[in-house]
C-alpha cells in the first residue's frame, strides 16, 4: 500500500466508491473525504481543476446504504484499526482533522444531498470520532436554492458543520474564464447570505497566475474586495477567507497557463484583505 502524501488526492486510494483518505495541506492532517461525484461530473469547469476526465453534469443518485457502510468501515479502521500503518501516515499526522464533503464535482448536485448529511451524522453519532474533528462542505454554492440542499445545510449546521464557499472571481468575466460559469455579484451575495444562515462560512479562493493574462489582476482583486465588503455591509457573517494555490497537477486543457503564485504575493493579498475587511485570512501556498 503506497504512503499517503499531500501531493496525491486520488479518490480511489481506499478502493471505495464514496470514501477516500487524504493528507490535507489546509487541514494539516488526515482528512476523510466524501466523494458524491464518482462520475467526475460538475456543473462548473474550473481551469485549475485537478480531476481527470472532468465532464459537465451532476452527481448521480448516491447509494445511501453503501455510503453508510463505507464510512462506518473506514472510520473504524482509522479509530481502532491499522489504517495509519497500512498507509504509512507519519506519526505527527495520525489524527482525523476533518470529514470533508468534496470529491470530483459539486457535491450539492447529489439528488439526495440531505440524506447524505443525515447518514454522515448517524455514523458519527455511532462511532464518536474526536470532538475536534471538523465537518466541512466544499461547494460553489450555485445550487443553494434547491430544497434538498437547504435541508442538508440546516442539518449540517446542527451537526457543527461549516461551509467552504468557492469564490475565485467577483466579476462575470472572471467567472467565465476561471470557472466556466456566470453569476452576478448580487446572486453570489444572496447565496452567501443563505449559506451563513445555516452554517459558519469561509470563502475559499484559489490564487494562481496565468501566462495568457486574459484578466486584469488589479481589477479582479478590487472587485473581489468589493464583494467581501458588500457582504459584510449587508450583515453576512463570514468566518474568514481561505487562500490557497494549486499544488497538484492541473488536469484541464488550460494546465500550461496555470502558474503557482509566489508565497509572498499570496501573503500580501491576504494582508490587504485583512486591512480592508477585518476578516481572518488563512494562506496555504
Amino acid at each position: 500500500m503506497s504512503a499517503l502524501t499531500i501531493d496525491n488526492h486520488d479518490r480511489d486510494r481506499a478502493g471505495l466508491t464514496y470514501v477516500y483518505p487524504v493528507l490535507s495541506r489546509r487541514s494539516k492532517g488526515l482528512s476523510i473525504g466524501i466523494n458524491l461525484n464518482p462520475n467526475n461530473a460538475c456543473n462548473w469547469r474550473c481551469i485549475y481543476c485537478q480531476v481527470p476526465g472532468l465532464t459537465r453534469g451532476s452527481a448521480p443518485v448516491t447509494d445511501i446504504s453503501l455510503l453508510e457502510r463505507e464510512l462506518q468501515t473506514f472510520l473504524t479502521s482509522v479509530i481502532d484499526g491499522d489504517f495509519y500503518e497500512k498507509f504509512q501516515v507519519p506519526e505527527a499526522q495520525r489524527s482525523i482533522r476533518d470529514i470533508a464533503i468534496s470529491g470530483n464535482g459539486e457535491p450539492t448536485s447529489s439528488p439526495v444531498f440531505d440524506q447524505v448529511i443525515t447518514t454522515i451524522g448517524r455514523v458519527c453519532m455511532a462511532l464518536q470520532p474526536a470532538s475536534d474533528v471538523a465537518r466541512v462542505l466544499i461547494t460553489n454554492g450555485s445550487l443553494i436554492s434547491h430544497p434538498t440542499v437547504r435541508r442538508g445545510l440546516a442539518e449540517w449546521g446542527a451537526l457543527g458543520g461549516e461551509v467552504w464557499f468557492k469564490i475565485d472571481s467577483a466579476t462575470q468575466k472572471g467567472m467565465r474564464v476561471i470557472n466556466d460559469a456566470s453569476h452576478s455579484g448580487g446572486a453570489i451575495l444572496q447565496r452567501l447570505a443563505t449559506a451563513c444562515g445555516y452554517c459558519p462560512v469561509w470563502i475559499q479562493t484559489c490564487m494562481f497566475d496565468s501566462s495568457d493574462a486574459v484578466l486584469d489582476r488589479d481589477s479582479e482583486r478590487q472587485a473581489y474586495l468589493g464583494l467581501l465588503r458588500s457582504a459584510l455591509d449587508k450583515g453576512v457573517k463570514l468566518k474568514g477567507v481561505l487562500l490557497y494555490g494549486p499544488a497538484r497537477q492541473v488536469m484541464q486543457p488550460e494546465a500550461s497557463l496555470i502558474v503557482a503564485p509566489r508565497p509572498e504575493a499570496m501573503q500580501a493579498f491576504a494582508e490587504r484583505i485583512r486591512q480592508e475587511t477585518g476578516l481572518m485570512v488563512k494562506v496555504t501556498p
